[in-house]
């Protein structure tokens, strides 16, 4: 009898920070994601270019049937040197989601 094959994860977890700021500047258009397992900028370049997921529940379900909905973004640069990265979603992420979790996907892969 053949064993059954794991299921295969595409994703790395990441925490949302909050968006990118200066002292007295806030930027909504960029959010800052700490990638889990990532703790230096040659690490976090890796990710560069790579897509994210934030997913988030809706009260009524969507034309497909579903409740989930999923704002797409993508990694745009690193900032800092501690492996954080900045990305840009299609829609700007809500305060609400500072602290939570988003899907970081292994692609479009560049190796």
């Amino acid at each position: 009898m053949p064993k059954k094959a794991q299921p295969v994860r595409l994703y790395v977890n990441g925490a949302i920070l909050g968006y990118k700021r200066g002292l007295r500047n806030q930027y909504n258009h960029t959010s800052l994601i700490k990638i889990k397992g990532v703790d230096s900028k040659e690490d976090a370049a890796f990710y560069l270019g790579k897509r994210v997921a934030f997913i988030s529940k809706g009260k009524t379900p969507g034309p497909d049937g579903s409740k989930f909905r999923v704002n797409w973004g993508r990694v745009c640069r690193q900032h800092g040197s501690n492996g954080v990265v900045r990305c840009k979603f299609r829609r700007d992420l809500p305060p609400q989601s500072i602290g939570g979790r988003v899907r970081v996907m292994l692609y479009p892969s560049n190796i």
